[in-house]
Formats: structure tokens, C-alpha cells, sequence
């Protein structure tokens, strides 16, 4: 792909990138995530009626992260970053942090973060790496309770404004590893310019396929470094 070194892009991934690095995706076919019913454990209307299982659910999810390790494709955006001589900016629908560890900096968690908690009184965000419950308390405020700083359905992503400017202003969008089903990041295709240059990698095409101009299918860790390698004429 032939592409000035200064143009402006934004790389969207979603479940999976990180599935090759052993986390489970969102929700199974059976519309379970880790055998728990989605409306049970990622809603606010679940945290208010059982929020003992909420916490349970997400320290779970938690020491998982542990295991796992960025992979091939995480490592190859960190370098595109690094090695981009225009704006580039990742958005991810993970709220794991391989993104992170792999060294990746102009980087948004549009659905939160694992690892993060957030204060149901003064909203203060804090890292949280260990458990929480219904006793845990705000470390700002000692008013109120943590919990997961995580998006739940129902609950608006972060930093929309700031991505749908860079969608808008961006001369190529690059989705990798994303269903097409949840919104509103099945809906970025629509905020892209008419001259920018939109491409998807994924495992298999997604439900939003159709409305890029190229599609290429594979692994993520075999598709997203060549793409990246190709960017960068190397």
C-alpha cells in the first residue's frame, strides 16, 4: 500500500488481536461471556442488583491478564507508532492491557480498562490490579465504593469526541480483529472522510466487511505485521 509517511491514521481493534494471545472473546456463540449471561455481569442494572458478582466476575477476568502476553500483532502496532512520521492513533475496544504492555502510547480504551477502577462518587480513576468488592473504598474520597472502570452496555464509550475528530480528519482507517456487532464502533466507518482509504483485517470478514475497500483475512499475528511492514516500505 502506497501511502505518504506523514498521512493521518486511526486502527480500531477489537476481541481479536487478543485472542492469539489466549483471552477469550467477548461473547461465545451462545451469547455467553466466560459462561455468565452479558446482562447479568455488564450492565449497570447487573452491578446494582448483584454486585458481589460483578466484582467476582471481573476479578476474575483480572488475574487472567496475567497469562497472557502481547502478541505478533500488538508488537507490530507499537512499532508502526513508533516508526509513523504523521498522527496515528490506536483505539481499542479491549479492556485487557496488552496493548499497553506491547508499547503502544497514543492509545484509547474505548470501553475502559481492567485494571483500572473508577469511584461511584467523585469518579476519580485509579490503577487496580488487585480485587475490589463491595467494600472497597475510593482512595481520593473514602466516600464511595469502586468499581470496574469498565464500559458497560447501556453506558457511553470514552473519548467519542476525540475519536470521531481523528475518524473525520483521517487519510486511512484500519480495522482489526472486530465483529461488526457492537456499536458504536461498527458505526466508525460512517465518520471516515470520502478520501480516506479504509481497510479491514480480520479472522474472518465481519458484519461491516461490504463497506471497506479492501478486506484481507487471516491471523492477526500474520496480517497485522505484514500490513504494518508495508506501511513502512520495509
Amino acid at each position: 500500500m502506497t501511502l505518504s509517511r506523514d498521512a493521518r491514521l486511526v486502527i480500531l481493534t477489537g476481541a481479536g488481536i487478543s485472542a492469539e494471545s489466549g483471552l477469550r472473546t467477548f461473547r461465545a456463540a451462545d451469547g455467553l461471556w466466560e459462561n455468565h449471561r452479558v446482562q447479568d455481569v455488564a450492565t449497570p442494572e447487573a452491578f446494582q442488583r448483584n454486585p458481589a458478582l460483578v466484582y467476582r466476575f471481573y476479578n476474575e477476568r483480572r488475574r487472567s491478564l496475567g497469562g497472557a502476553q502481547p502478541n505478533a500483532a500488538h508488537l507490530a502496532l507499537a512499532r508502526l507508532e513508533r516508526e509513523w512520521q504523521g498522527d496515528l492513533l490506536l483505539v481499542t475496544q479491549n479492556v485487557d492491557d496488552l496493548h499497553d504492555r506491547a508499547g503502544s502510547r497514543n492509545l484509547l480504551h474505548m470501553h475502559g480498562e481492567l485494571l483500572k477502577g473508577r469511584c461511584q462518587s467523585c469518579s476519580a480513576i485509579h490503577p487496580w490490579p488487585d480485587d475490589m468488592d463491595v467494600d472497597t473504598r475510593c482512595p481520593t474520597c473514602g466516600r464511595a465504593a469502586v468499581r470496574p472502570h469498565i464500559v458497560w452496555f447501556h453506558e457511553l464509550p470514552l473519548e467519542m469526541e476525540r475519536i470521531y475528530q481523528a475518524l473525520e480528519r483521517c487519510d486511512l482507517f484500519v480495522s482489526i480483529g472486530t465483529s461488526g456487532h457492537v456499536y458504536p464502533a461498527a458505526g466508525f466507518m460512517e465518520a471516515v472522510g470520502p478520501a480516506a482509504r479504509t481497510v479491514e483485517l480480520n479472522l474472518e470478514p465481519s458484519l461491516r466487511a461490504s463497506a471497506f475497500q479492501e478486506g484481507r483475512i487471516g491471523k492477526a499475528t500474520e496480517l497485522v505485521p505484514a500490513f504494518v511492514a508495508e506501511l513502512l516500505g520495509k
